[in-house]
């Protein structure tokens, strides 16, 4: 069996139809990444562990987002049963890769930036989650920091 190099794994994916994204990792040890939803940048947090991508209510009118009430209630970062929103078919561009029909969850996310800025990292818009990761096929090479997502 051959050895693959870290040089190939990019070749491999991009052989194979993949993007790569650039990702930071932060001084609380998350990844970083820029993402754009609906024409508009912002700042989230890639989150392997969260089910679906999130966005702080804060940013509902920056992201022009369209936003109904939903009966999930959020849980994560030391805070639970947290009311949400949901906000459907939105266009979400990660690098070159992108999907039309992303439905976001909208909750506070006033507990996540505070405590990032507690330890000097930035405050973010949102969270990019596992339903993301499933839809672009994600691959993150942790050492070379990247995300490899399929277009």
């Amino acid at each position: 069996m051959t050895e693959i190099t870290e040089l190939s794994l990019k070749d491999f994916l991009e052989e194979r139809g993949y993007t790569k994204v650039k990702l930071k990792l932060t001084k609380t040890n998350h990844f970083e990444i820029k993402a754009t939803i609906n024409g508009v940048k912002g700042l989230f947090i890639l989150d392997t562990g969260a089910s679906n991508s999130c966005v702080g209510f804060d940013a509902v009118e920056t992201f022009k987002l369209k936003a109904k009430d939903s009966e999930i209630k959020a849980a994560g970062a030391g805070a639970i049963d947290m009311l949400t929103q949901i906000s459907k078919k939105n266009k979400v561009k990660i690098g070159k890769w992108k999907n039309d029909k992303i439905a976001l969850i909208l909750f506070n996310l006033n507990h996540v930036n505070t405590a990032l800025i507690s330890h000097n990292a930035q405050p973010v818009d949102g969270i990019i989650g596992a339903d993301i990761l499933k839809k672009g096929k994600g691959i993150i090479d942790y050492e070379k920091k990247y995300l490899y997502l399929k277009l």
